[in-house]
């Protein structure tokens, strides 16, 4: 996912009951399955800085894929708006619903309160792609995630940060996972010799020169 096609998802999204949720994975690289479990208790908002706690996912047992998947994220400023709009719009809703709805705690719920189904979801997401001018066959509610590694990886943050950030026991695994996303990063070599061995092209023989000497 490229910055223009992320900021174009983002704003498609605004007003919309799933802006939070996509501005999120996007802008934390949290998993979809950990922010269906995400409870109001888990998420600070006024905090120095302002913050998550991934804990959970609606994994079976409730418990985040690894235990390093288990990690406490910082806001940027935009998650925590769209969190404290995200917030305001679900009081009201809870208020109009009244005792038929279930009061979870959760931040990501549907009407009644319960845990978001992923099938509403992804509809919900296909409308907000449409708006965006994006292709709805190309892309899941995972393309956040990827978008977030991507969008990292090209402003070239190292890998071991990445893999920190997206919860993986290791930098094989978001090698692995992501490799289509991940920029190349090996670079120090090559720049090390080019700044050694500086190219001097008028000293450089074409092939047919050298076969002549």
């Amino acid at each position: 996912m490229t910055l223009d096609q992320a900021e174009a998802v983002l704003k498609a999204s605004e007003g919309t009951a799933l802006h939070a949720y996509i501005v999120l994975p996007l802008l934390l690289g949290a998993r979809t399955e950990e922010l269906r479990a995400l409870t109001w208790p888990h998420v600070d908002l006024d905090g120095t800085p302002p913050s998550i706690m991934v804990w959970r996912s609606v994994r079976e047992g409730g418990d985040t894929k690894t235990r390093r998947s288990r990690r406490t994220l910082a806001m940027p400023r935009r998650c925590v708006d769209a969190l404290k709009l995200h917030r305001e719009r679900q009081d009201v809703a809870r208020k109009a619903a009244g005792a038929s709805r279930q009061d979870n705690g959760l931040v990501f719920a549907s009407k009644v309160g319960t845990e978001l189904d992923s099938h509403n979801v992804r509809r919900s997401f296909r409308d907000v792609l449409k708006k965006a001018g994006l292709n709805t066959q190309e892309w899941t509610p995972r393309e956040m995630r990827h978008g977030f590694v991507s969008l990292l990886s090209d402003s070239g943050m190292p890998i071991e940060t990445i893999s920190r950030l997206v919860g993986h026991r290791s930098t094989d695994v978001t090698e692995t996972v992501y490799r289509k996303q991940l920029r190349p990063t090996l670079l120090e070599g090559a720049q090390a010799m080019d700044h050694l061995f500086p190219e001097r092209r008028e000293n450089h023989l074409t092939l047919d020169q050298a076969t002549s000497v």
